[in-house]
């Protein structure tokens, strides 16, 4: 059975094999064509600008409220401690503890009307990071491990379809991997259908030291590049002596991380993609004295190098992570919401000044947003039914907010979002074809695409 992907039909291959059962109920083939010319409009030049994305993911969930989407006027049970101030874009609000990026809302967009009905950490991070949610039947579940079964990640499906354009990893994760205090790790993390094979590349340690080397890219001691060389080539000897035919899938994908291995540990072009010490100082400290504003850094320079997918996660931090189920203000406002301003914009402000910013996707995303009710701890506990998303750089109409919430931050008030929509328009900003397949180890078809682009923010 095939292992590899397959685009289905073509838009137009569909429309003329559909034109005769259209033409039954008055639809001819001129009025056909102009309502896909009308359907197609918006789509500008969006399409395949990213060349790079970096995604952002404050695990734990971000309050809209004291972020992209702050209620100052609200109700007083919901509206928090902080107020709102302007940004860049006349009429549109940020937290007070946003400074810094609301004096670059003109370059970005803010979805403020996304939503979902799960408001488990585990589950919701599989749909925030694929597209796809778990059946009905598992919400009932609450915590379980990830599967081999699950729906990938964005950069799986990268790595498994253009992983031979790239000499560097197809996908980076940087930062450690996301669990649950119980050990539960976050689904949407995984290759899961698509196979160990396409496995992320993973930087996980301090970034913080000046004289930081990224271990795992360093050889075993005595290892020289000629003994490593020696290494490399009897192994490519061995797999050609050996039957491919009773191969089995784990030996194919330990040779897939091996060849990955190899070129990294052998290339000092690819090893200095990684190699944080190239940086200044004033540049380091731009982006903040935090784990989290260095691997903000760290994926600045993968892209710049050209690795298409890069996921940055912040959690394992002094601060913990967003899930800020007490305290959530004191919190807010000493840690969490000063990293992410110090880091997103000197992120944004770097990718421009080195001629990055358009195409170089950047999107600031969680699993959820937080309660519009304060909990008797000061905090704010799990939403999903409406929360704040933003993204800047390829392909994105800059200054543009899309959707609202209502007073109380509770709930969509116009143009409501879901997960499935924000993968399509990372997708359509990839360039990927929203009728490409994917075929799991048994050969059974899956779409990759089942919501649309939101348009409406797309340049």
């Amino acid at each position: 059975m095939p292992q590899y992907d397959q685009p289905g039909p073509s838009p137009e291959r569909r429309e003329i094999l559909r034109t005769g059962c259209l033409a039954g109920v008055g639809l001819t083939l001129p009025s056909l064509l102009a309502a896909r010319e009308t359907r197609e409009a918006p789509v500008g030049r969006a399409f395949g600008r990213a060349k790079q994305v970096i995604m952002l993911f404050l695990h734990g969930g971000h309050p809209q409220q004291e972020t992209f989407d702050p209620k100052p006027d609200g109700p007083a049970a919901v509206r928090g401690e902080f107020g709102a101030i302007a940004t860049s874009v006349p009429g549109v609000h940020f937290s007070e503890l946003l400074p810094r990026t609301a004096t670059i809302m003109h370059r970005m967009a803010v979805v403020r009307s996304m939503t979902h009905d799960n408001p488990n950490h585990v589950q919701a991070c599989l749909p925030a990071q694929t597209g796809h949610k778990h059946p009905p039947q598992f919400a009932s579940r609450g915590d379980f491990p990830p599967s081999d079964t699950d729906f990938p990640p964005v950069g799986a499906v990268l790595n498994h379809l253009r992983s031979q354009q790239y000499e560097l990893p197809a996908w980076v994760r940087v930062g450690p991997l996301m669990r649950r205090s119980n050990g539960t790790t976050l689904h949407g993390q995984h290759p899961g259908l698509l196979g160990k094979r396409n496995t992320s590349f993973v930087v996980d340690q301090p970034l913080l030291p000046r004289d930081a080397k990224i271990r795992v890219l360093q050889p075993r001691t005595g290892l020289d590049q000629m003994r490593f060389g020696d290494r490399a080539a009897l192994r490519a000897e061995l797999n050609q002596l050996r039957n491919d035919s009773r191969r089995v899938t784990a030996q194919r994908d330990l040779d897939v991380f091996y060849r990955r291995a190899v070129n990294l540990l052998s290339a000092p072009n690819t090893k200095a993609a990684f190699d944080l010490r190239r940086e200044p100082e004033a540049l380091r400290a731009r982006y903040g004295a935090t784990e989290f504003g260095q691997r903000c850094l760290l994926a600045r320079r993968l892209a710049e190098a050209g690795v298409p997918m890069i996921n940055v996660s912040y959690c394992h931090t002094p601060a913990g992570s967003w899930d800020t189920h007490s305290k959530n203000f004191s919190k807010m406002k000493r840690q969490l919401a000063p990293d992410l301003d110090t880091a997103l914009t000197a992120l944004l402000s770097d990718l421009e000044e080195r001629g990055m910013f358009d195409e170089t996707l950047v999107m600031v995303n969680a699993e959820f947003g937080r309660t519009p009710k304060i909990n008797g701890n000061a905090g704010r506990d799990h939403w999903p039914w409406v929360y704040s998303l933003v993204l800047a750089g390829a392909g994105i109409r800059p200054g543009t907010v899309y959707g609202a919430s209502d007073p109380s931050a509770a709930y969509p008030a116009s143009q409501p979002r879901d997960p499935a929509d924000m993968a399509a328009t990372l997708y359509h900003l990839l360039g990927v074809d929203p009728d490409t397949r994917i075929y799991d180890t048994l050969g059974r078809p899956h779409s990759l695409v089942t919501g649309s682009p939101i348009y409406e923010i797309l340049s």
